[in-house]
């Protein structure tokens, strides 16, 4: 049985534009909070918000160095996230069809 709640946290890190933007700048390689920050040009505490958000999701992960936060793209996290994606999209023909009651009368 899929883990619902966990799909769920995968596709809310996408449902922001936001959190589209910190991902289109982790393309380009590992960025520290201060530089998302600069480009967004969003407070230190919305940037925290959204990036709870995409590492729970598992498509960003975090690490320290002193004071900063240093923010990637997991590749993991990144493949995870399309193979879900294809399974939730792609049509299961052998899966039993569930047919209307009121059509058997």
């Amino acid at each position: 049985m899929r883990d619902h709640a966990a799909d769920a946290r995968v596709f809310k890190a996408f449902c922001d534009e936001n959190r589209l933007q910190i991902l289109e700048m982790l393309r380009g390689g590992e960025k520290c909070a201060c530089i998302l920050l600069e480009n967004l040009q969003i407070s230190q505490s919305t940037l925290s918000h959204h990036m709870k958000i995409l590492c729970d999701s598992g498509i960003v992960v975090s690490r320290k160095e002193g004071k900063w936060t240093y923010y990637s793209i997991s590749e993991e996290g990144s493949l995870m996230a399309a193979e879900l994606l294809q399974v939730l999209t792609n049509s299961n023909h052998d899966m039993v069809n569930n047919v209307c009651s009121c059509h058997e009368k």
